[in-house]
């Protein structure tokens, strides 16, 4: 993480230590000499030429699950670039969201409309080049309740 701006910094530095990640604190002016793997820093103390993947301010639009996918993303790890998101619906909605071959969110949730909002985001959030979301058979009248929102909510035309 490379910035001297306090705003930033707490951003960049609560949301890793939100998903149990170590890093580095620099100074934007050591970001071509540094040997990690990935730079997190604010575009006005980012340099014009970084062979580095690099990672902005503007990530903190996003929910922690799509910021995470976006570092697996610039690192490319993984060998699969799908996005599985896998739902077990019920009273309480389980969530299991892959992404390249990596799970990255592991969830409970109580609303179905909370559920399919966040679904919603992170379909949105990261690209993949296949995103297939699979719904259980445990409560199908809370599945079929999924399925209609997914379709209304992102304009798509999802199947049980």
């Amino acid at each position: 993480m490379a910035t001297t701006y306090g705003r930033p910094y707490y951003r960049f530095s609560t949301t890793l230590k939100a998903l149990n990640i170590s890093f580095d604190s620099i100074l934007p002016e050591d970001i071509l000499n540094y040997d990690g793997d990935l730079i997190l820093t604010t575009r006005r103390e980012a340099p014009i030429e970084c062979k580095k993947p690099m990672l902005h301010e503007d990530i903190f639009e996003q929910h922690t699950t799509v910021i995470y996918g976006l570092m697996i993303q610039k690192l490319s790890l993984g060998y699969e670039q799908d996005l599985v998101i896998g739902i077990d619906p019920g009273q309480i909605i389980g969530l299991s969201i892959f992404y390249f071959g990596r799970e990255i969110e592991s969830s409970f949730n109580s609303s179905v409309e909370e559920s399919v909002l966040h679904i919603i985001k992170v379909l949105g959030g990261l690209r993949a080049s296949r995103k297939i979301v699979k719904i259980g058979n445990g409560n199908m009248s809370i599945a079929k309740e999924i399925v209609t929102m997914l379709n209304l909510k992102f304009c798509s035309s999802f199947e049980l």
